[in-house]
């Protein structure tokens, strides 16, 4: 497995340790997972999506990387962290998973001018290293749509899995994330499509 191929990127910024004079780097990772766009979508959805940003712990709203022996005692790694959050950056790679389709009349963020007729929420339960008893990396996250023409929740779904991780490393750890969230962004794209088209939806209430 390399960063080229998993498009994971790192940047590293000197900081300045107070007290010694002398400087370590910080280490920024970005999760990148391109989705290419089919050239006619099977189905196209009459409907626009609005989704919302992550509900999740205070440790996925920071940009401090996450690790534990599992569920119970969780810490963070000081000078490796995400170029963004973890909740921004799993919002950001939904939306652009979700355009990428080419299923839906518009995909946007809360706050745009744009009308949802369905609102995606989200709730990001487990994104960090665990080294016990098996080095993994863990991302799991449910998946809930809401109607807006009812007011009420009409359909879910949930993605969890722990990808292997090569080496005790946090690039390691990194590069094992971003294939565990590329595969979680294809099975939720691709069960939220089953959905509409079980269901199919109304036309779009417009921008």
């Amino acid at each position: 497995m390399h960063c080229a191929k998993h498009r994971v990127w790192i940047l590293a910024l000197g900081v300045v340790l107070s007290g010694c004079g002398g400087t370590r780097p910080t280490k920024y990772y970005v999760i990148d997972v391109p989705v290419a766009a089919p050239a006619q979508p099977t189905t196209k959805f009459p409907i626009t999506l609005i989704v919302a940003r992550p509900i999740t712990s205070h440790l996925y709203r920071d940009d401090r990387i996450v690790y534990g022996s599992g569920d119970v005692q969780l810490g963070t790694y000081e000078f490796e962290r995400w170029a963004q959050s973890p909740a921004d950056m799993i919002q950001d790679l939904l939306i652009n998973s979700l355009r990428a389709t080419g299923q839906y009349v518009a995909v946007a963020r809360p706050g745009t001018n744009t009308r949802g007729d369905y609102v995606i929420r989200t709730n990001l339960r487990q994104f960090y290293e665990v080294d016990h008893p098996d080095l993994v990396a863990r991302f799991s996250l449910q998946l809930e749509v809401y109607d807006n023409k009812v007011g009420a929740k009409s359909w879910g779904t949930f993605y969890s899995h722990d990808e292997p991780v090569a080496e005790k490393t946090v690039v390691s750890v990194v590069e094992a994330l971003d294939k565990n969230v590329r595969a979680g962004m294809q099975q939720l794209t691709t069960e939220l499509s089953q959905h509409f088209a079980s269901n199919p939806p109304e036309a779009a209430s417009g921008q």
